[in-house]
């Protein structure tokens, strides 16, 4: 092996175990925050899913209508309805921009191929 491959390998097991860490850590934060309306997988089938009126995160219809920087936004700032009234508590205090990001990555691996 020559002197550049052994740094490369290095660089990329580490990023590799870093987004496996993140990965992990983002499937914690969505049971722990989010799943009681979105549901384990995302499509929102929950009691509280319902009555929010929670969009199916498994629709790639509906998961093409948003960005990921709309994504991170709405789980940073929360979002409220035409009246002011919460439907989703922000998370910007909670969570870090690399926890959010993390997460908006664990929602799009929600889509239906």
């Amino acid at each position: 092996m020559n002197k550049i491959t052994i740094p490369a390998c290095i660089a990329a097991a580490l990023l590799l175990g870093a987004s496996s860490a993140l990965s992990a850590e983002a499937k914690d934060n969505w049971a722990k925050n989010c799943a009681a309306c979105h549901g384990p997988d995302g499509a929102g089938h929950t009691k509280a899913g319902r009555m929010a009126q929670v969009k199916n995160m498994t629709d790639p219809k509906y998961q093409a209508t948003f960005t990921d920087e709309q994504a991170a936004a709405q789980i940073k700032g929360g979002l409220k309805d035409a009246t002011g009234k919460e439907k989703m508590k922000a998370f910007g205090d909670a969570l870090s921009d690399a926890e959010i990001k993390a997460l908006v990555d664990y929602v799009r691996s929600f889509q239906a191929k």
